[in-house]
């Protein structure tokens, strides 16, 4: 952060800082002009009825406190020559990153067509909150965004996740009243014990506190100042406060704490470097109280609008069919002065446009801000290096997640130099297994380490997880991707529904900027690694049993989904090795911690994640020829219990023709994915009618639904139903109905001409299941004729 006549004291003259005053009426005025206008701009003629917009859509609480914020950053930029970009945490307060990127220049840059004269206004408002216009809300797009406020709660965390690795880089972060009061942002205040004053960037938080909601008061704009200190004082955070109402006071109060807080921001910054100091320094961040609806329609003493929650939304209730308060609105526009900003051709006039950053400066235009451009491709370790020998079916036993680890740790020692691949978890990469990981990298932490009593902390390191938060993690990870950057966050599987709507979020984020704004340049991949299963929780029991998180994601619209359930190390790896390779999807790859029998040679496990299914002909005795029944299996113990099922039903009835069909990308199998089997060549897998076993590690229905789009209708799924308990592992499988002997007695219920001559067989099954009933009661584990089990080669 270099400094360019830093004590030039037109920064801070009453001159300068009225031209800020009226940068910033500009900007207030051309977000109101969104919210009502379809033409007429700039109110050069009378305003009409034909003028107003038939359904004006949007909000204004937030919108003339963040503008003035911006307006000043702007300043801060200019004088400090700063590398900064704005989150815009507050919710519906989308003109905000419209307007002022209107106003320097970028977003005409971006849309050609949006001019910076009276037409191109006159586009400007008719699109927002219009069919076939913008959001609302800063959503991909709008130049400058890498923060959707559609849901609340992310802002500081996708500031922080973007300044990782980017030292020098500042994420000014607009806090949102009511954003403050979600459990995310509550908890996201901790990023600060991770950020390392070095290595990577600055988060400043601003705390937009204009005191209300939607129709309630916020917490935190009661607090006193006092309190309000304490709180973030214990936080870590070095408080500055800028409150008032009159812009006049307001304007040199602003300048003179930014000022502060960029120096303090530079100080930190210059003796960390110079001394090597890595400890945690206390950032400064600012509490910012003005009022909602600052500059708009005061209304009547016993209701006022502005610093109350009626100015939430639409503040006067004007529009095309309803023209009673025409005048209070042409008062409100006209009350910015805009003769005063704008020319005879409705572009801003040259001495308050002089005002805004130039180039890369400008905050919509950072190239951080479309990572996609700034992406390195990742240097990979050979998958070959890693391949277990499975000539022996099952002989050989591993832990799937730990030989990932290793991929791993060497991805992160590749790559070291460009310091663009990074891990999250929420304390869990041990309990994970990704041991290996941390023969390369320490966990990044910026608090004191307790020697002995600690293990694997350092300021600074590849992996963060040592904050129990999914939230923090996910949401860190989502913009180190949108900034370029790649990574992974692990988690136990069950607790990835923490995450569901952020992972919704960022799906929209991907599909939106893909699809509607071509001018993003796509970027890595969000990788998910669930693991910790449903099916192996023995000692934690039901409350960690939850795969639904791979339906959840499945109901998206999977060209921007993967899903992934490889039945070994092997394929584990070749599956990671293709995620890190994506761009602009979630990869969500389900994986096994324990040790488990190993199955596929690497090159099977290339072939099974390239196609995403395969025929498994070790497994099969249906020798090209027509099956009796198929099994088919998708995700670890799935795979496990119907090669078992197998063993069993061909050595009992040998002459059942069975197909064994492994599934590792589920959603190929989808008729809507673009990515999805054809009709033909799903039948060449599954036949147009003869019964399928499915054994599978999430619920039942989605398999169900895939199964109807297609022509066999004839499937029956095995999969987690929702019984669960502290118990075995084998039991877990029993409870669900995915064991071995569930899954043979159902081959012999459904397989055609075997009714009868599975009789015995099905009863030899139920014996079996009582067995395991009785023995597990009495001796707290599984039965020997599961736990010995070895897979034998078909004859």
């Amino acid at each position: 952060m270099s400094q360019t006549s830093v004590k030039d004291p037109d920064y801070s003259s009453t001159e300068y800082l009225e031209k800020v005053d009226a940068y910033w009426r500009a900007a207030d005025y051309v977000s109101v002009g969104q919210l009502y206008l379809l033409n007429n701009p700039l109110l050069r003629k009378e305003l009409t009825a034909a003028d107003l917009k038939v359904h004006p859509i949007g909000h204004w609480g937030t919108i003339s406190g963040q503008n003035f914020i911006y307006a000043h950053l702007n300043r801060v930029i200019n004088k400090y020559n700063l590398n900064m970009f704005y989150i815009e945490g507050p919710g519906h307060g989308g003109q905000v990153m419209v307007s002022n990127s209107y106003l320097d220049g970028s977003y005409t840059e971006t849309y050609p067509s949006i001019t910076q004269d009276t037409a191109g206004m006159k586009k400007l408002f008719k699109q927002f909150s219009f069919p076939g216009g913008v959001a609302s809300h800063a959503d991909p797009k709008t130049p400058g965004s890498i923060h959707e406020g559609g849901e609340l709660g992310y802002s500081i965390l996708h500031g922080a996740g973007a300044v990782l690795d980017n030292p020098g880089l500042i994420a000014a972060t607009v806090v949102g009243d009511g954003e403050s009061e979600t459990g995310p942002l509550a908890t996201s205040w901790h990023v600060n014990k991770f950020l390392n004053p070095i290595t990577d960037g600055t988060v400043l938080p601003i705390l937009n506190l204009n005191g209300f909601k939607i129709s309630n008061p916020t917490i935190l704009s009661r607090l006193s100042d006092e309190e309000l200190g304490s709180y973030f004082k214990g936080l870590g955070w070095k408080p500055h406060f800028v409150e008032g109402t009159d812009p006049e006071k307001m304007h040199p109060l602003m300048a003179e704490t930014l000022d502060t807080v960029i120096e303090e921001i530079k100080a930190i910054r210059e003796h960390a470097k110079a001394t090597n100091d890595e400890s945690r320094p206390v950032w400064p961040m600012i509490v910012f109280r003005a009022p909602k609806g600052w500059k708009g329609p005061k209304g009547p003493a016993d209701a006022p609008i502005e610093g109350s929650f009626r100015a939430h939304q639409i503040p006067i209730a004007v529009d095309r069919n309803h023209t009673e308060d025409i005048d209070e609105l042409v008062g409100w526009l006209k009350s910015y002065k805009p003769d005063e900003l704008f020319d005879e051709n409705g572009t801003l006039k040259p001495e308050i446009a002089a005002l805004t950053p130039k180039g890369d400066q400008r905050m919509a235009a950072n190239p951080i801000t479309n990572g996609g451009r700034l992406t390195k491709e990742l240097i990979l370790p050979d998958v070959k290096d890693y391949a277990l020998d499975n000539t022996e079916r099952g002989a050989n036993e591993a832990q799937d997640m730990t030989v990932l680890g290793e991929f791993i740790r060497d991805v992160f020692a590749l790559n070291d130099k460009n310091k663009n691949f990074r891990g999250f978890g929420p304390d869990e990469t041990l309990s994970n297994r990704l041991n290996a990981v941390f023969e390369k990298t320490d966990r990044q932490w910026m608090e004191p380490v307790k020697k002995n009593n600690d293990a694997l902390l350092a300021p600074e390191g590849r992996m963060i997880d040592s904050m129990l938060s999914e939230h923090v993690d996910e949401g860190l990870l989502e913009t180190y991707n949108l900034t370029g950057r790649h990574g992974f966050f692990s988690s136990y599987e069950s607790f990835l529904r923490v995450v569901d709507s952020m992972l919704t979020q960022h799906f929209k984020w991907l599909r939106n900027s893909h699809e509607e704004t071509p001018w993003r340049e796509d970027v890595p991949s969000l990788n998910v690694i669930a693991t910790s299963t449903a099916f192996q929780q023995d000692h934690n029991g039901y409350s960690h049993q939850d795969p639904g998180v791979i339906t959840h994601l499945a109901e998206k619209k999977t060209q921007y989904i993967r899903e992934y359930l490889p039945a070994d190390a092997n394929t584990l790896v070749a599956v990671f090795n293709k995620a890190l390779q994506t761009k602009q999807v979630i990869n969500l790859v389900v994986a096994s911690k324990h040790p488990r029998p190993q199955w596929f040679q690497a090159s099977e496990a290339k072939e099974l994640v390239d196609n995403g299914l395969s025929i498994i002909d070790w497994a099969s005795t249906d020798n090209g020829e027509e099956p009796d029944v198929v099994f088919a299996a998708a995700g670890s113990e799935p795979t496990l219990e119907s090669l078992a099922a197998i063993s069993i039903l061909h050595k009992n009835v040998p002459e059942l023709k069975i197909r064994f069909v492994n599934v590792v990308d589920l959603l190929r199998l989808k008729k809507d994915d673009p990515r999805g089997l054809s009709d033909r060549e799903f039948d060449t897998y599954f036949t147009t009618d003869k019964p399928v076993i499915f054994a599978y590690h999430g619920y039942d229905d989605l398999i169900k639904t895939i199964f109807f789009d297609r022509h066999n209708h004839n499937v029956h799924v095995h999969g987690y139903r929702e019984e669960g308990d502290i118990t075995t592992p084998f039991d877990m499988r029993v409870r669900n109905g995915l064991d071995r002997f569930h899954l043979t007695k159902a081959a012999m219920q459904v397989a055609k001409g075997y009714e009868n001559k599975g009789a015995h067989l099905i009863q030899d099954m139920d014996n079996m299941v009582a067995k395991h009933n009785a023995f597990i009661r009495a001796e707290g584990t599984d039965l020997p004729e599961v736990e010995d089990w070895k897979w034998q080669p078909l004859k």
